[in-house]
């Protein structure tokens, strides 16, 4: 009998819990918010806010009511105390953030994590994510991907990370700031190739939006070109490591450069010279000879 009542028990107390609603908003358009969002901001008993502020003008802007409890990076363990209490008690409480999807680089994990503890409802809903906007419209393979929010501060931690990602196969996003797109574009080119294409999405949804397209080295130079290119709120795409094989590795550059030692000197000489110019394996260029020039 007691397996039963303590299974009674725990559906008993699930139902008496309330339910925290993660609820997406804008990340710069208005109109982005969904209706459900607003039915659910209007009608929870109070609204935890990253940022109280920010979320009143939300609110006001759609003529809503309602209380709001502060929970952010400083006061998150000791807020999500308070805040699992009422939901124990039967309260409805929204989750938000300044913007966008809650818990992606914002505070909210520990809330939930111990609403799961507590057997209390988490319901999300789907809405604005900066991330996963920017993706779609990168033009770089969406189907596999790694998130990695905002790159260190500090230039030792930050080379350190773009290190342990340079052989990434996965599409790469990050977040990045203004006053740090210079330093951090600089160290994806010099630890992860001046080549990888690259793409930064500015402003998403906002008037200024913007989308470049190039190499880390393009980008970095039209960054470079004008102080208003790297203002902004900022999402960098980066493709993934490519393993090239032969026929890949083989430009036409160096194809054109292989051609033209080879007028002058011998095959074997052709090969190794082209070989250190472009730091390339001579078996592929031997390969290419094979199949291209005369003895």
């Amino acid at each position: 009998m007691k397996p039963i009542k303590n299974k009674i028990n725990h559906i008993l107390k699930t139902e008496l819990n309330g339910i925290l609603y993660i609820v997406p908003t804008p990340i710069g358009n208005f109109s982005d918010i969904t209706q459900r969002a607003l039915t659910i901001l209007t009608n929870v008993d109070m609204i935890a806010a990253e940022n109280i502020y920010h979320t009143h003008v939300l609110l006001k802007n759609f003529k809503i009511s309602n209380k709001l409890i502060s929970i952010n990076q400083k006061n998150e363990k000791k807020q999500s105390k308070k805040i699992i209490e009422k939901l124990i008690t039967g309260k409805k409480i929204a989750l938000v953030s300044n913007a966008g999807t809650p818990v992606i680089n914002d505070p909210g994990f520990i809330l939930i994590k111990n609403c799961h503890k507590n057997k209390i409802k988490v319901t999300p809903l789907p809405g604005a994510c900066a991330a996963i906007a920017a993706l779609s419209a990168s033009g770089i393979a969406s189907n596999r991907f790694c998130y990695e929010g905002f790159l260190p501060n500090k230039k030792i931690a930050r080379c350190n990370l773009l290190q342990s990602l340079k052989k990434e196969t996965r599409t790469i996003i990050f977040y990045e700031s203004p006053h740090r797109i210079l330093n951090s574009i600089t160290d994806i080119v010099n630890e992860i190739g001046s080549n990888r294409n690259i793409v930064l999405i500015k402003e998403i949804s906002k008037y200024w939006e913007s989308i470049y397209h190039g190499t880390s080295s393009e980008l970095l130079t039209w960054l470079q070109k004008d102080k208003k290119n790297c203002k902004g709120e900022m999402v960098i795409i980066i493709e993934g490591f490519q393993k090239l094989s032969g026929k890949k590795m083989l430009t036409q550059q160096i194809c054109h450069t292989l051609n033209l030692i080879r007028k002058e000197i011998s095959l074997k000489k052709t090969i190794e010279l082209t070989a250190k110019i472009y730091n390339i394996k001579k078996n592929i260029l031997y390969n290419y000879a094979l199949n291209h020039f005369k003895e």
